[in-house]
Formats: C-alpha cells, structure tokens, sequence
C-alpha cells in the first residue's frame, strides 16, 4: 500500500468521533477461574443437564455448573475427563460429549453419574500425526446429519508428514473419514453458517496473504498446495497446483485453477485481526441482540469477537467483517452462543501471545437489551454496496464525506503473508436514502474483484445523533451480481 493511502485514511478517520462503550449493549463477565489452574480454553458446549463442558490445552475437559444464568464467582468447576491430546472442538449429542482432539474424535460419557465421565469410546482416527507441536486438528459441533467435520493443521503449519494433514475431514455417525476439500494451512475454529454450509478460519502465512474465513465447498481446494500430494489418494482426481511459482494473485489463479475457492471473508492482518479461531451462527432469534443469522468469529491475537455478514453471489460466498467486542480476558480460541442468547469464550496467550493479559480465560457475554446504532448488513450491487442499519439514520449526515475507503488485495504465493497491495482509494457517492432512513445506498468505483473494500464511515449518525458504535467494515469482493432482466 502506498504511504499517502494509508496517511490519508488515517487523516479521515482520526476526524470522526469514537464510538460509544461496548458495555452499554454488551456485558461480558469474567469467570472466576479454579485456584492454581490454567484455563486456556479451547473448546466450549453445553451439556444435557445445562452444565457448560470446558476443554483445555492442558488436555482437560471441565465441567461448569449454572453458567448460563448463575454468579461466576460461585461456580462450581470438576473434571469431567483429563489426558487428551490438545483437544480444539467440543459437542454434545445424544448425551454424550464428542471432543476432538490430535489423534482422533473421541466420544464420552458420565455412566455412573459421579460428575465424571467413565466411558471413552474412539469414533474416528482416519488421518495421521507425526508428533509435530503444529498438527493441530480442529473439530465442528454436528450437522443435521449428524456428521463433524474436522480441520487438520499442516505438519510445521507448512509441509505434510502425515496422512490428510491440509486438509478438511468428514466424520459420519458410523465414524467413517472422508476428506471432503484440501487446502489448510493453519486453520483456528472450524462451523456453520445458518444454512448449514462449513467455513474454517485460517491464519496467515504460506499462500495465506492475511487471515480469513473460507467456504469449504466439496471436493474444492482453499488454496495451499502442500496437502494436495493425498488428492487422488481415494479417487482419480488431482488437484491442479497453481502454476506460477513467484508471488501471483489469487483471483488471477482462479482463472485456471477451477476448484480454487477464494477466501469468503479477508481479516485483514493488524488491522481487524491477526488470529481467527472459533465459528458460531447466531442461532437465537434475537435474544442475543439485532445480529440474528449472522456469524461470530473469535479472534486470539488481539483478544476480540468479529462479527460477519454472508452473501453469495456467482456461486461464491462473500461478505463483510465487522469488530464487535474487544477487551478480552485472553486470547479467544473456543466460542459457544447459545439457543438462548448467552455467548461463552474464552482461550490462552501461552507461546501466541494475546493483547488480553490473562494466561487464559473463560468469559459469559449477555446482551443489555439496548440496540446498538450499527451497519447491520451490507451488501454489493453491481455499482457499489447497500448499507442496511440497526437504527434509522439522519438523512442529512448521508453524504459522500462521512464515508472514507480504500481497497487492496494480498499477494498469493510461497512467502509468509504479504503486505497489502494493488491499493486505490476509490471514489464514493452516495446513491440514495431510503424512506425508512435504514438503508444507504453507495455508487463506489472502481469495483475490483479480489480486493477488500476497507469501508471506516465514522461521519454517519443515527436519527438521535449516535455516532455508529463500530464504524469500520471490510468487505471481500468475490463476485459482482449480474444484471437483472428485463
């Protein structure tokens, strides 16, 4: 990106006023932790009989009585089960607790009802370990099918050296593994959309320009070749490899690799996050505030919860990031929301390091009842982007100046991540207000595939004359819609 871009969105947004407090519309509760125990929270899910189970990177799984609604001060914390192995994905079904970890997805169960799980039976152990510290292996809850879905770090973050590492894993009920997509790299939580469709987070790194979350569409591959060498080990299909071997650009690869799937949601590095780990939809029909249908994303590096909204236009998903809570304890890994409206998180700094300042965490998130002013949605339209809003909008702030953007993209290649490049500051108008006053429409030009659209539109003002909470949004631009018929 070239200095002057990025001095004079910084010029424009040091203009706006800060947002309103967090708390008045979200208030998070800190657990208190057992006395001489480390906590570092990897995986998170509520029990048949309303207990939150807790595991650990230690390789504990605890078990908490009334989170959901009691004093976290007062909790009671027991072991349910100890001596897994880095378990990152927890479950309940059918009453029994599902949690994956490295070598395998293990299910368990309290069968003589001391508090403690007596039964361990292993579902699924399809895949390999070399014993790399990076083989991590991030597990989802179930689908409607019951099946879990597993995301297997690379050897190192980097190679292969054992079986299905880079890639997704399907685990039906009768624990049989079927890769479903290559392409990991480091991967940090693993989930849903509300429709149902899988997305991992990924981190930056190789062939990883900055930090994402991306579609697992079968049998596709998410863009790092080092895990393709097991593509054909179950059928007759390779993954074609991209061709050029010096830094390229991703939308330039799709052009010949045809099962490429770009990056559905660019974080972009250091400036929204550094660290995405944990997936959860907001399932709660508005009892966790105005973000129904919406995704959460945990963030470990600076200690955060995104939100995002998805859309899928051309057959690819697309969408827009926003901050939503920061000021956590620890580095966020594990992210649970329930039916009810009540988030859970919680996670580590141990060797990542965190901006949070606890060693490790596990904090309740409740919404106030009190509706932040907030960009809800925002979609693309062939010429630009529709914002929708939490509140109406005073009409007379909609004004091309109360908006400042630039867009850039990242490189797609061997090195380690990549500076932000092919910036442009392009040009903005607003197109209309809509009767309501909930919704903007923006002319923006150019509108370049591949880039993130780094939207900050701090001048906006509710019609009480609230400054937007979180002004900043960054939209991936995948595809644009087609033009309607007539």
């Amino acid at each position: 990106m070239k200095p002057i871009i990025s001095l004079l969105f910084l010029i424009a947004a040091a203009s706006f006023p800060l947002s309103a407090d967090e708390s008045l519309y979200y208030e998070v509760t800190p657990f208190v932790l057992p006395t001489g125990e480390e906590i570092e929270t990897t995986g998170i899910a509520l029990m048949e009989d309303g207990a939150l189970a807790v595991s650990t990177r230690r390789g504990r799984i605890w078990k908490v009585t009334n989170a959901l609604s009691g004093d976290p001060a007062t909790m009671e914390w027991s072991i349910f089960a100890e001596y897994l192995h880095d378990p990152l994905g927890l479950a309940w079904r059918d009453g029994w607790l599902y949690a994956t970890q490295r070598p395998e997805v293990t299910r368990m169960r309290d069968s003589d009802g001391d508090g403690a799980a007596d039964v361990f039976v292993t579902v699924a152990d399809g895949w390999g370990i070399s014993g790399d510290y990076h083989e991590y292996n991030f597990g989802s809850r179930f689908d409607d099918q019951g099946n879990l879905y597993a995301a297997l770090c690379l050897t190192g973050s980097s190679r292969v050296a054992a079986l299905y590492r880079g890639w997704v894993v399907k685990v039906d009920p009768r624990g049989a593994v079927t890769p479903l997509a290559s392409g990991v790299r480091s991967p940090g939580g693993i989930g849903f959309n509300p429709q149902g469709d899988i997305f991992y987070t990924d981190n930056q790194g190789v062939w990883n320009g900055s930090s994402s979350l991306k579609w697992v569409k079968p049998g596709s591959f998410l863009g790092n070749p080092n895990g393709n060498v097991f593509a054909a080990r179950d059928s007759d299909k390779s993954i074609v490899e991209p061709s050029f071997t010096e830094q390229g650009r991703l939308h330039e690869a799709m052009e010949t690799v045809t099962d490429l799937i770009p990056p559905a949601v660019i974080f972009p590095h250091n400036r929204l996050g550094a660290s995405p780990t944990g997936i959860e939809p907001d399932l709660s029909e508005g009892k966790f505030g105005p973000f129904a249908g919406q995704l959460f994303v945990a963030e470990q590096t600076n200690s955060m919860v995104q939100r995002v909204f998805l859309e899928k236009i051309g057959g690819l998903y697309q969408g827009v990031a926003f901050p939503f809570l920061k000021g956590f304890r620890s580095g966020n890994v594990g992210l649970f929301l329930s039916d009810d409206g009540v988030m859970f998180t919680g996670g580590t700094n141990r060797s990542w390091g965190a901006r949070g300042p606890d060693s490790s965490s596990l904090e309740r998130i409740r919404w106030t009842g009190k509706t932040p002013f907030e960009v809800h949605e925002m979609r693309v339209t062939r010429d630009g982007f529709e914002l929708r809003f939490t509140e109406p909008i005073d009409p007379d702030t909609a004004v091309s100046e109360s908006f400042a953007c630039e867009a850039f993209t990242y490189e797609y290649g061997k090195l380690y991540g990549s500076p932000e490049v092919d910036a442009f500051d392009p040009t903005i108008a607003v197109n209309s207000v809509s009767e309501d006053q909930m919704t903007v429409k923006l002319t923006v030009e150019p509108m370049t595939l591949g880039h993130v659209y780094a939207f900050n539109n701090g001048g906006l003002r509710s019609e009480s004359g609230l400054p937007l909470l979180h002004p900043e949004a960054y939209y991936t631009l995948n595809a644009l819609p087609q033009a309607s018929t007539p």
